[in-house]
This record gives C-alpha cells, sequence and structure tokens, in this order.
C-alpha cells in the first residue's frame, strides 16, 4: 500500500476502535432498561367492587297486642280463658270477687231513687206555697191583708225553691256514686280489648291481684308487620305501595310478599335514619307474630 493512503486509513481505524471500546463499557443493565423506561406503561381498567343489595332485618309484628292489667285491687273469682283461646272484644278473660262492689250499688241506686222521690215531694210542696204567694199577692195589692202576711208567703215559697234546689243536687250526688259503682263493677269484668288470641295467662283462680298486676297477653294475629331503619341516602328510594320480598329463616323454602305502607317523612338527626313500615300480603302461610325476618330491598344503592 502507498504511504500517502496509509494515512488516511490510520484516524478511520483509530476512530473505529474507540466506538467499539465505549460501547464495551455501558453497563448491559443500564442498556437493556432503558428502552423499558421510555415505553408506555399498559393501562389497566379500574376494580369496582360490586356492591351488595341492601338486606335488613327484624321482627313481625302486630298492630294489635299488650298486656291485659287489673283495674283494682281484688281476689281472681273465676277465668274464662286460657293460653289458646282465640277471642272477641269485650269476650270476658276473668271475673273478680265483685259481691261487696254488687252490694254497695244496690245501696246506691235505692238511695237515688229515695232521693228521686223526696224531690218530687218538694217540688209538689213548691208549687202549693207559689200559690200561697200568688193569692197573698192578689190580697196585698188589694189591701186586705197587712205587709207581714204578704211577706211570709213571699219568704216560704223561696225556702222551698232552694230546698227543691238542694234536693236536687243531692239527687246528682246519688247518680253519680251509682255511676262511680256500676265502673269499679264493670272493671271486675276482665275483658278482651280486641280480637286475637290469649298468648299468655298469669294468673290463677283465687289469687289474689294488685292494682295494675298482668293477668293476659293478648296479641292480634294479622296483619302481620315489619318495622325497619334505613340511612337517610336512601329517603327518595323508598315509596309507600312499593312491593319487597321477605323471608325467614324458619321457613328458608318460602318467600313472602310484602308492601310497604308507611315512611317517616323525618330522619332521625341521632342516627341519620328514617323508618319505614311494612306489611305482609296474604297468603302469609305459617307466619306468626314474634318471627324473625328479613326484607330485601333490591335496587337501593
Amino acid at each position: 500500500m502507498q504511504p500517502h493512503k496509509m494515512r488516511y486509513l490510520v484516524p478511520i481505524v483509530l476512530a473505529a476502535i474507540g466506538a467499539l471500546t465505549a460501547c464495551s463499557d455501558q453497563n448491559p443493565e443500564t442498556a437493556s432498561a432503558a428502552p423499558a423506561a421510555t415505553a408506555p406503561a399498559a393501562s389497566k381498567a379500574p376494580h369496582i367492587p360490586a356492591e351488595n343489595p341492601v338486606i335488613v332485618s327484624g321482627p313481625l309484628i302486630v298492630e294489635h297486642q299488650l298486656d291485659v292489667l287489673a283495674q283494682r285491687e281484688d281476689l281472681i273469682a273465676s277465668l274464662h280463658a286460657d293460653v289458646g283461646t282465640r277471642v272477641k272484644a269485650g269476650d270476658l278473660l276473668a271475673q273478680l270477687d265483685d259481691r261487696q262492689l254488687t252490694a254497695d250499688l244496690e245501696a246506691a241506686r235505692a238511695k237515688t231513687e229515695g232521693t228521686e222521690a223526696e224531690l218530687k215531694s218538694w217540688q209538689a210542696e213548691a208549687k202549693v206555697l207559689d200559690a200561697d204567694y200568688d193569692r197573698a199577692t192578689k190580697l196585698f195589692n188589694a189591701q186586705l191583708i197587712p205587709v207581714e202576711e204578704f211577706e211570709h208567703a213571699k219568704y216560704k215559697a223561696e225556702e222551698e225553691h232552694w230546698e227543691v234546689r238542694r234536693v236536687q243536687e243531692a239527687l246528682a250526688t246519688a247518680v253519680a256514686t251509682q255511676h262511680s259503682l256500676e265502673l269499679e263493677l264493670e272493671k271486675t269484668r276482665i275483658r278482651a280489648p280486641f280480637e286475637g288470641i290469649v298468648a299468655r295467662r298469669y294468673v290463677r283462680e283465687g289469687e289474689q291481684i294488685a292494682r295494675g298486676g298482668r293477668m293476659f297477653w293478648i296479641s292480634g294475629d294479622g296483619p302481620l308487620q315489619m318495622r325497619f331503619t334505613l340511612p337517610e341516602k336512601f329517603i327518595g328510594q323508598v315509596k309507600r305501595g312499593q312491593q319487597l320480598a321477605l323471608c325467614t329463616p324458619d321457613l328458608p323454602d318460602q318467600t313472602f310478599k310484602s308492601r310497604v305502607v308507611e315512611v317517616s317523612p323525618v330522619v332521625d338527626p341521632a342516627s341519620s335514619t328514617f323508618e319505614v313500615l311494612v306489611v305482609v300480603e296474604e297468603p302469609r302461610g305459617e307466619l306468626r307474630p314474634g318471627m324473625n325476618a328479613t326484607v330485601n330491598l333490591d335496587g337501593l344503592r
């Protein structure tokens, strides 16, 4: 090779060797990671957990359910109903000893009748004295009797009218006493307040019951209802007349229809909840008051 060509090849070879040396000094990991750092990250869809349906639970209740209490202290003379007895409003459940009250009431009635007769007698006497007063007035005006005789007839008639007024008040008192005893006598007859079934009996015959003591637990058997609360965010989503599915763990294979009959118009500020009342629609099968039930409010979020 000619010398003048060698001058041009030497710089080119040295430049190529320097480039190869620079590439060999780079860290392989850094070199391979660089493209990955600049590559755009793969996009992933956000994970949204599925919302569970709103399910509430509570006991089945009825509108009419209460303890029948004794209204006076007395001895239980007889029982006319027991657990399981179906009763109508006004049916006799028990009878307290009423002998003393019956005797007192008979005496009060006799006194009332006697006072009525006395009043009629005083009223007749007052009419007689009124006639005497009228006659005395005419005679006095004709100057046939002195003023003393006229005033005697006048004041005698007034006295009789006051006596009539006194006996009228006595008659009113006698009537009130008689009515009070009739009410007390009625309290000795323990009656069912509404139609239902005797769920519990607390007393026995011959037992001395105190005023306010429990005697029977009466429960209506329908319509079955369930009352529950929901967070305030659902207050616009629950409407009257809305149909809801109801079930109970006691009857796992059955589902019952319920209907919203009451939605509270206000929110409880203490709990931030509002109250909802549903009623079980017929047929209700084997559902009983007191069973625990659940309602599925599907669609509420």
